[in-house]
C-alpha cells in the first residue's frame, strides 16, 4: 500500500544498521515515491539515507519545518553532535527567587500540577542530576512515579564529591538505578551503590563538570535533568553546560533563604546570561518559563572541550 506514496519523516532515513535495520532501504523495498524529511542525520554511521534514496531514484526533499523539528528532538540531535548529553536546569522557585525558605524548608514551593510535571520531564529524560546539598537538605527520590505508560527510569545521578551520602538516602534504593560521583580520591567503602571516579574542577569545588558528563555519554546517556540545587546548577551555567532552562515560578514571597542560582561566575550586569524564552505557560496557580541560553553561551562549553 506503500508503493507510490510519499513518507513524511522527521529525521532523515538512515542507511545503517543498529538496533533496526535501514529505513533507507526499507523505503526503497516498499516503493514509496517520494520522502521528505526535516533534519538531516548528523549520526556519522548513517551514510547518507537520502543519497541512497536519490540513487534508487526517488525524490527527496530535506529542510521542511527543520527547526520546529530539531527542536522536538533537541536532545538526541544535539548530543549526537557534539558527543555529550543535552542538559536541561529545572527548578522550582518563588516570584522573589527563593528555592527555600529561611529554615531551609522548600516542600512545597510549587502546587501538585507543577510537580507533576517534574515528573513527567523525568521520563523524558535519560539521567536525573543533583548535588550532595540537594541529597542532605532533601533527601530525594528522583525516581518516576504517577506517569502513565510504560517508562524506562532514569539513571539517578548524585555529585558527591567527598562522598558523604548516607547509606539510607531514599536515591539509593531498588526504583531506579543509581550512580555515585565522587573525586578519586573519595572514600566509598560505606557505599552500596555504583560508584565513578572523577577528577575534581580545575578551579573551585567539587568534580570537573566536562568528565561527568563525558563519563554519562559513554554509558549512552543522551539527556540530563539537572535538578539541583544551586552551587551544581552555578557550576554547569558558568562550564556553558546548561543547553535548557525551565522554571517554575510559584506567585508567593519569602523574603530570604536561599537562592535557586548559586554563583555562576557572572560579574557584572554586563555579564548577565541572557535567555531567548521560547514558552510561557500557566500551570496551575504557578507559571512554567521555557528557555535557552545564547549560542554564545554555550561555545564556553565547546572551547573548553577542544582544550
Amino acid at each position: 500500500r506503500a508503493a507510490g506514496g510519499t513518507a513524511d519523516v522527521t529525521l532523515e532515513p538512515c542507511n545503517h544498521t543498529g538496533r533496526t535495520g535501514p529505513c533507507a532501504q526499507a523505503l526503497i523495498a516498499d516503493g514509496v515515491a517520494r520522502v521528505v524529511h526535516a533534519v538531516a542525520d548528523p549520526t556519522p554511521t548513517a551514510t547518507g539515507g537520502a543519497a541512497t534514496l536519490r540513487a534508487a531514484g526517488i525524490d527527496v526533499e530535506g529542510g521542511l519545518l527543520a527547526e520546529a523539528a530539531a527542536r522536538g528532538n533537541e536532545a538526541w540531535l544535539t548530543a549526537t553532535e557534539r558527543q555529550w548529553p543535552f542538559v536541561t536546569w529545572k527548578y522550582a522557585a518563588t516570584l522573589d527567587g527563593r528555592s527555600a525558605a529561611a529554615d531551609g524548608t522548600s516542600r512545597w514551593i510549587t502546587a501538585p500540577q507543577a510537580r507533576a510535571e517534574v515528573h513527567r520531564l523525568r521520563a523524558e529524560s535519560d539521567a536525573v542530576l543533583v548535588g550532595s546539598g540537594t541529597l542532605r537538605a532533601d533527601d530525594p527520590h528522583l525516581a518516576v512515579r504517577g506517569v502513565d505508560g510504560d517508562i524506562t527510569q532514569p539513571l539517578r545521578v548524585v555529585v558527591d564529591t567527598e562522598a558523604t551520602i548516607s547509606p539510607d538516602a531514599r536515591v539509593l534504593d531498588s526504583a531506579a538505578p543509581t550512580l555515585v560521583a565522587v573525586a578519586e580520591d573519595a572514600e566509598t567503602g560505606h557505599l552500596n551503590a555504583e560508584v565513578l571516579r572523577l577528577p575534581r574542577a580545575a578551579e573551585g569545588r567539587g568534580l570537573d563538570p566536562y568528565a561527568l558528563l563525558s563519563a554519562l555519554y559513554q554509558r549512552d546517556v543522551r539527556s540530563v535533568l539537572l535538578e539541583g540545587g544551586p552551587t551544581l546548577a552555578g557550576a554547569f551555567l558558568a562550564a556553558g553546560l546548561v543547553d535548557k532552562v525551565i522554571g517554575y515560578i510559584a506567585p508567593a514571597l519569602l523574603g530570604a533563604g536561599p537562592a535557586a542560582l548559586a554563583d555562576a561566575g557572572i560579574p557584572t550586569i554586563e555579564r548577565a546570561l541572557r535567555l531567548d524564552v521560547a514558552d510561557v505557560q500557566p500551570i496551575g496557580p504557578d507559571i512554567r518559563i521555557t528557555a535557552y541560553p545564547s549560542p554564545d553561551h554555550l561555545r564556553v562549553a565547546e572551547t573548553a572541550k577542544e582544550n
